[in-house]
């Protein structure tokens, strides 16, 4: 049995990527969800296991310094990151895995996991974006502004992706559809179907 795909989604804040990732696993519901581990408190109706495996610092800095988180990041003073063991279970058992994670963990994803696929969901333009980010309501001018800076240098590492979406407004079952044809087409990518063809040749 081969194993399974590790699909990585990730993006900048406002590019859809927690509709997505939910809509395509409504279409793919063999489709496993990685949990990300942080040292953050749980917020009201999170469970450990669920939403977050929530450790202390001094744990998942263990685990960093043993391989046993594949990625990692800060952010407001809390530690984010994916447990290894998790992952290489699910991916082999046969099954698909996806990652919704920032842009700095795919990088580290990919030089551990070659064949893994990546996918940067983009806006189609920066208006529609700051308008998501602003139709939020949240959050300050400046935090939109660093928002938007943030992203562009995001989508400028585009280019190290294997494959863009695009997440148009209204349209979110759409790019849902795009990134589940990804997946499968990446089933008859040659060097995962070598099983097939070496079976040929031993008949």
């Amino acid at each position: 049995m081969s194993n399974g795909i590790l699909m990585v989604i990730s993006g900048p804040a406002g590019s859809g990527k927690g509709t997505a990732v939910k809509l395509l696993r409504e279409r793919i519901p063999e489709l496993a969800l990685s949990v990300s581990a942080t040292t953050r408190a749980p917020r009201p109706g999170e469970e450990d296991g669920v939403h977050y495996y929530f450790i202390s610092r001094e744990e998942f800095e263990r685990r960093i310094a043993a391989g046993e988180i594949l990625e990692y990041t800060e952010y407001c003073d809390n530690l984010y990151g994916t447990p290894a063991e998790a992952v290489r279970r699910v991916l082999e058992s046969g099954k698909d895995m996806v990652l919704e994670i920032e842009v700095d963990g795919a990088s580290q994803i990919k030089k551990k996991f070659p064949d893994a696929v990546t996918v940067m969901l983009i806006p189609p333009d920066g208006e529609t974006l700051e308008a998501r980010l602003r139709g939020r309501g949240t959050e300050t001018d400046e935090v939109i502004e660093w928002r938007m800076a943030r992203a562009r240098e995001e989508i400028a590492l585009s280019k190290d992706y294997d494959y863009i979406a695009v997440s148009y407004d209204g349209r979110a079952d759409e790019c849902a559809a795009d990134l589940q044809a990804i997946l499968k087409s990446e089933h008859y990518r040659q060097s995962r179907m070598t099983s097939v063809t070496d079976a040929f040749f031993e008949n």
